[in-house]
């Protein structure tokens, strides 16, 4: 009996609650940390079980295994090949939490097998995979929810109401930042893996092909092939949360600038300025700095909404309003019920509630693509140099 064999034969004797009749089966097909910790979070539901799990990476496979298993009782199937866990017919929905590189094909063939899908942000690695993602969720009867989980969050929905009732007056400018530190340790430098990986399998799409390196397998976020850098991973979520309290569409243009790597061995930098430009006659601005240094969760992110009659200060936690003429006084505050880590619960829970119910989700992959493809329009930017225009009539990049 190897280790996983007795990990998961040992939690399958556990006690198991009785499964209600309308009990929801999902499958889970990427199980690093994010994915796992999500698949925690879908298991607080108790008509919900995890039926399969898929990684190509098998000390992932083991640890997702083992968690699901205790929570439940009982032993989900384990694939190693994401399209088997497709052609499950137990499985009812998924759970893809992939490097970025592989969301786009694998959201597509989920929806072919006829799966509702929840998918990690950032929705797409590129502009044209996002345009063919939002013309495939006209045409299907399945629920998409991107992990965009602003859209379900307390803090959020309050603060647009805000907006929208003309708290601000006129919000001609949205300021944002983000700061953290990911140079300090330079990169994560494992020499070799902890178990097996199917390396070609985890290149997927990928054209250029390169032998096992684990120094891309742990820092993919920061490799242009794989990923937009930390101005999509991060900004994905900021871009969304401005295009929510403001009611925006999709950018006009987009120009970006940025220092240069200093982890060797990445390409995509850590300091980044991208600003956006709106129909609705307003800018974004947003910063990010991966070389700052290291803040408390609840303050390493803040978005200011400069109105003409008040500013709002939006952040993780919660938002303040400050009016013109009284600066330094608080107006009017909102703090979230339960914390951040509260919104990816609101978050699932939506999903769930509209897989039930068949009723439109929050963070449907339109809304998730408006956002990322600011970000991808940042780093066309960088490369290109000038500023990008979106065409709205064609859903293309302007080159």
């Amino acid at each position: 009996m190897n280790r996983r064999t007795f990990l998961l034969a040992g939690s399958a004797m556990a006690s198991v609650n009785a499964a209600p009749s309308d009990q929801l089966n999902l499958g889970v097909i990427g199980s690093g940390s994010r994915g796992t910790f999500v698949m925690s979070v879908f298991q607080k539901d108790k008509a919900l079980k995890v039926g399969a799990i898929c990684d190509v990476y098998e000390p992932n496979l083991e640890r997702a295994a083992s968690n699901a298993s205790k929570e439940q009782g009982s032993a989900p199937k384990l694939y190693r090949n994401y399209k088997e866990l497709l052609a499950d017919k137990n499985i009812h929905a998924v759970l893809i939490a992939t490097p970025e590189h592989w969301h786009a094909q694998m959201v597509l063939d989920a929806l072919a097998a006829g799966k509702d899908v929840y998918v990690e942000k950032p929705l797409c690695h590129t502009p044209e995979e996002g345009a063919k993602l939002v013309e495939a969720e006209k045409r299907t009867k399945q629920i998409v929810q991107v992990g965009m989980q602003r859209r379900s969050y307390d803090v959020y929905l309050d603060g647009a109401k805000e907006v929208a009732k003309g708290t601000l007056g006129k919000v001609r400018m949205v300021r944002s930042w983000w700061l953290n530190n990911s140079v300090g340790d330079g990169g994560k430098r494992a020499a070799k893996l902890d178990g097996p990986l199917d390396w070609e399998q985890w290149q997927g799409p990928i054209k250029k092909r390169i032998p096992l390196d684990p120094f891309i397998f742990r820092n993919w976020r920061s490799m242009s092939d794989y990923a937009g850098g930390i101005v999509t991973d991060q900004g994905a979520h900021v871009f969304d949360g401005i295009h929510l309290l403001m009611n925006a569409s999709y950018p006009i243009a987009v120009t970006a600038a940025a220092g240069k790597p200093h982890i060797n061995g990445v390409d995509s930098p850590e300091i980044v300025v991208a600003t956006a430009e709106y129909p609705e006659d307003f800018i974004a601005v947003f910063s990010i700095n991966y070389a700052a240094m290291k803040y408390q969760l609840k303050n390493d992110q803040m978005n200011h909404l400069d109105g003409d009659r008040a500013r709002m200060d939006i952040g993780r936690e919660d938002f303040r309003v400050y009016k013109q003429g009284a600066e330094e006084v608080v107006a009017l505050t909102r703090k979230s019920e339960k914390g951040f880590g509260w919104a990816t619960d609101l978050h699932v829970q939506n999903f769930l509630e509209c897989v039930r119910t068949r009723k439109p989700p929050t963070a449907p992959m339109r809304v998730a693509f408006q956002a990322v493809v600011v970000t991808q329009m940042a780093n066309l930017s960088l490369k290109q140099g000038r500023r990008m225009k979106w065409n709205a009539q064609t859903n293309k990049v302007e080159m």
